[in-house]
């Protein structure tokens, strides 16, 4: 069966409203976790963002909570590998997970951050929703399936937040997406929508901060 994974609408003024207060209030850095006891507790609903180094993770968490340097780009794609803990308020988590896919961590470094991630993945139960970020101009890339297979097996649902549209001219986003969706559809996890954003232009930041705030 052939999934249609739709762009996300914009949302309704009620989830618009609930999106933009729950932003406009306290965001705080919490605490970076190297261990799965170092996890603070399971008591208010948890998201994750997952991408590939530069995909443009930080600069989506920062439009996203509108602060200039919540989460902070390394230089040195694969240097922390730490999950970093967000709160929104007192209802959610918005959770950081390194970025994937580099190639300077030292080999044993990169085991130990995926056994943290398997390990995260697989045994945190009030975890909703994993927004993996994909950028526009690329397309969903081979690193990519490695996360996207790890999340099915996790059965962690996903949801592809598309980064950096303003980057890819128009004629060229309906390929893309169509690339994005094909590559979704072996996928059993993946949520039946796309997030089309972009952190400099403001795009689908609205749509994303409404989708997360509704989360019951």
């Amino acid at each position: 069966m052939t999934i249609a994974f739709p762009l996300a609408e914009d949302p309704e003024e009620a989830a618009r409203e609930k999106g933009r207060l729950m932003f406009a209030g306290p965001v705080d850095f919490l605490k970076g976790v190297v261990a799965m006891e170092g996890l603070p507790p399971a008591d208010r609903v948890e998201v994750c963002f997952a991408g590939r180094s530069n995909v443009g993770k930080s600069s989506l968490i920062n439009a996203l909570t509108g602060r200039k340097s919540l989460a902070r780009a390394s230089n040195t794609p694969g240097r922390t590998q730490e999950i970093n803990y967000f709160t929104a308020g007192d209802s959610h988590y918005l959770v950081d997970l390194p970025g994937y896919g580099y190639a300077e961590a030292p080999v044993a470094v990169v085991a130990k951050w995926q056994r943290l991630l398997k390990s995260y993945l697989g045994g945190r139960q009030t975890l909703r929703r994993a927004f993996v970020l994909i950028d526009m101009r690329h397309g969903i890339k081979a690193v990519d399936e490695e996360i996207l297979t790890l999340l099915d097996r996790s059965a962690v649902t996903f949801e592809v937040v598309l980064t950096k549209a303003d980057k890819v001219k128009a004629a060229d986003h309906d390929k893309i997406i169509a690339q994005v969706r094909a590559a979704l559809q072996k996928h059993t996890a993946a949520y039946p929508e796309i997030v089309v954003t972009s952190s400099e232009k403001g795009d689908g930041i609205e749509t994303l901060r409404a989708i997360i705030a509704t989360m019951a």
